[in-house]
């Protein structure tokens, strides 16, 4: 197989959003998007109290790409305004097709906050194309004993196919464009290699552990780096020093131009305009407090 050259090392740097201190490795500096990927962040690992809560997110709006959480550790209530309602446990995923618009809330359940624990999670920015930033707003929740998991022939690097294919096995959500999100669990010793579609731009978050790519010691990822990879092999080698997890993301491009304004990715700013009144006389729903 030829494998795909490192386009970008990125960094991880933190963040602060409000009371929350988080990375991003998407965007940074060095990189814009990785289109369609356009925020990827990394929150965690929060120690969660009665005392301490600060991921309480009451209901705000989106609109124009999907929200996505993949939850690592601890659990998190999730509500909108299309009258979903569901928690999400380590391990599960919910992906919001924000769409011509939606409200949600997300934070740690009371029961929880209670009894005291780990936060940590990803939360993806996935773009929608022009021709789908206006579809109907959608949600899904797949739990994580319901995903399918692919192992290697030795049984230490196994694969959780979120969305897309993986040799034709499907991941349980539905998406609106040809993506896939992989998340991989690697043990000490552990080797694997990850096919990429032609067609797709690629890149790989290591949220913990200590992994090789392409067998190079000169290309070691340390905890919390994200590498983009250039289209111009079939996929590339991965290497586990440790036991180790990484997001593994590839999708399609649209090559359209990206307006954001904080909760709003349009194609133009008279479209951002446009989701700020349509939020503004309702148009996106209601969700109380």
């Amino acid at each position: 197989m030829k494998r795909n050259t490192i386009k970008t090392i990125g960094r991880s740097d933190f963040v602060n959003m409000g009371p929350i201190r988080l990375r991003q490795p998407l965007p940074t500096q060095h990189i814009d998007n990785i289109d369609p990927f356009i925020l990827l962040h990394h929150y965690g690992p929060f120690e969660i109290s009665e005392g301490t809560n600060p991921f309480d997110l009451g209901p705000h709006p989106h609109r124009g790409f999907e929200p996505i959480t993949f939850l690592i550790q601890g659990e998190q209530l999730h509500r909108d305004s299309l009258g979903n309602e569901s928690l999400v446990r380590s391990g599960d995923v919910q992906w919001t097709t924000a769409g011509r618009g939606i409200i949600h809330a997300e934070g740690p359940s009371k029961d929880f906050v209670a009894r005291g624990g780990t936060l940590e999670g990803i939360q993806l920015w996935l773009n929608l194309p022009a021709e789908k930033k206006m579809i109907p707003a959608n949600y899904q929740h797949v739990k994580n004993e319901d995903f399918k998991v692919v192992a290697s022939d030795d049984n230490k690097v196994k694969i959780q196919i979120i969305a897309g294919e993986w040799e034709g096995v499907h991941g349980r959500v539905k998406t609106q464009t040809p993506v896939n999100a992989f998340m991989i669990n690697i043990e000490s010793g552990g080797h694997f290699e990850i096919k990429v579609p032609s067609s797709h731009q690629s890149a790989v978050y290591l949220l913990k552990g200590d992994v090789t790519i392409n067998d190079s010691e000169n290309l070691k990822l340390n905890e919390h780096q994200l590498i983009e990879f250039h289209q111009d092999g079939e996929g590339f080698a991965l290497e586990g020093h440790e036991p180790s997890k990484l997001l593994f993301l590839s999708g399609a491009p649209f090559n359209e131009p990206v307006t954001t304004y904080g909760p709003y990715v349009m194609n133009t700013q008279t479209e951002i305009m446009e989701a700020m009144r349509d939020y503004q006389m309702g148009k996106m729903g209601f969700l109380p407090a």
